[in-house]
Parts: C-alpha cells; structure tokens; sequence
C-alpha cells in the first residue's frame, strides 16, 4: 500500500501507551492493572504527566463489498477477518465515519506482515462534531461498551480501532477484558483484531503534555514509547493458545502535530530490540477532541 513506512524517529513529549490495562498516555507511567506503564493522571499508564486515555471508535461502513461485519468477534475473525483487507485498491479509503481522517491510511500490505523490520505511519482525525458513541463503528462501541481492564481510556481505544477499521479494514476479535494470558500477571493488549487475515494484537496510548498549552518532551516521549514496546512484547509472549497473534500495532493518539513530530523523534532514538517488529501508528487527533483527554 501506498504508505511511508519509517524504521525510526520519533521524539519527546507526554505520551502514554496502554498495554495493560488497555491503554497508555504520554504521560502515562504507573498504569493500574497489569499495565508497566503509569500516568500521574486518570490515564492507566502512570506516566510523568496527566492524560487520560478515551478512544471512541468511530466507524461507519461506507464500504460495499471489502468489509465483511468487522465486529463478528472471534467468528470468522481468527480465521479470516475481513477478506483481502485494504490490499487491493486505495479508491474508498478511509470508509466514511466520525471524525475526517487524512494522511496514511489502507498503508498495512505483506510489505509489512512478512517483514520483521518496524514501521512507523502517521495520519490525523479531525472531529468537527461534538462526540457521540452512536457514531463510532460498530467494534468502537463494543469496545466502549465492554469497558477496560482498568484506567479511563476507553474512547482512546474505541478510537484507535475506528481508525484501523476505517483505514485497514481491521475486524474486532476481542476486547481488552475478553484476552487471555498464560501469566497472571502478563502485559495486556487493549484489543486483538483481525487485517488482511491475520491476527492483530492493539495496544493504545496517548502522547500528550498535561497541561496540553505545554508542549510535549522527547525525554518523556522517548520513556513512553520504550515502556510501551516492551509491554506489547511481553503481551505477545503470554498470549494464550485460544487467541494467539502475529504482530503488534502500538497505536499512538497524539493531542497536537508537535507531540506527534515529538513521538517521531523519540522514536528515532530507541534501539532496534525495543521496536522488534512492532508497527507504530501514530494518529493525530483535531477538532473536538477533549474526549480523548
């Protein structure tokens, strides 16, 4: 797919990813649950700063044909998901929906699934409306619905996912509370879905200075990030046999386009054993966004 794909960058700023416990923030550090990360706010992740993790998904299928139910949850998901994905064609994406997303978008092909190589893309979701559960896909509300494993960042989430769904094609499988672990005290997944076939663990975070006037850090980003990407590793290592998957998407909502250039030079600075072969993709979030934070 048409896409820039970056094996680096990123740079500071408050951003929070969540694994455990469903998402992070940017300043997400001390995430309750069984989340590494935890935020000094209502985010799970404990990071530095305050920011608290709402993901709503917003997902309208505007999609004739591609998108075969993305919400059936493990039926058919494990096995298939949505058939050919956002492979064939980029005419149609993103499938309409809440919020008005540009930029990477119908980008994850077998260039990155048979690669072990990391990728970074970036685009952004300008809500012009003011939020509304009913306007999300329906994964996004299942995600909102079913609620977290811990911490307030449900609608970064549910927006995380209306993205991939919208742009991807991404089914919902599972939900954070519907994963299971071989360890009891593993890393969490926020949602497991499925692209192109394959099986897609999800880990959300937000990247963003609390207060938001202030601009985001690449020290902090650059901690979010690494604390982050090795939850999503630990994650995939207890992943239990009834819902295995195959790769990692760290989904990173950021508050501006500076906390998002911050994330790409943080990002730049980690070491490739902490990236592995996780795909990073960065959402900017406009508009109406207050939601989220």
């Amino acid at each position: 797919m048409n896409a820039i794909k970056f094996l680096f960058c990123v740079g500071g700023c408050f951003v929070s990813l969540g694994l455990a416990g469903c998402s992070d923030d940017v300043a997400d550090h001390a995430d309750s649950g069984s989340d590494t990360d935890t935020d000094t706010d209502t985010d799970t992740d404990t990071d530095t700063d305050t920011d608290t993790d709402t993901d709503t998904d917003t997902d309208t299928d505007t999609d004739t044909d591609t998108d075969a139910d993305p919400d059936g949850g493990m039926d058919g998901g494990m096995d298939g998901g949505v058939d050919g994905g956002a492979d064939g064609g980029y005419s149609g994406f993103p499938l309409s929906g809440f919020g008005e997303i540009t930029g990477d978008c119908a980008v994850l092909d077998d260039g990155e699934w048979t690669s072990s190589s990391p990728f970074l893309f970036r685009n952004s979701i300008d809500f012009t409306e003011t939020f509304d559960e009913t306007l999300l896909s329906p994964g996004g509300q299942e995600i909102i619905d079913d609620g977290t494993a811990g911490g307030s960042s449900v609608n970064s989430e549910a927006i995380a996912y209306d993205v991939l769904y919208r742009c991807e094609l991404a089914a919902l499988l599972l939900t954070e509370t519907e994963v299971e672990y071989t360890a009891p005290d593993s890393n969490l997944t926020d949602f497991l879905c499925s692209i192109d076939a394959r099986n897609v663990a999800v880990s959300v975070t937000r990247a963003y200075h609390y207060p938001p006037s202030e601009p985001c850090d690449v020290a902090d980003m650059t901690s979010l990030l690494e604390d982050k990407l090795m939850d999503v590793q630990d994650a995939a290592a207890h992943a239990a046999p009834a819902n295995p998957w195959e790769r990692t998407i760290l989904s990173v909502i950021a508050y501006s386009p500076q906390c998002a250039d911050t994330v790409e030079a943080a990002y730049g600075t980690i070491d490739a054993g902490t990236k592995a072969d996780t795909i990073l993709y960065l959402t900017v979030t406009e508009g109406d966004d207050e939601f989220i934070y």
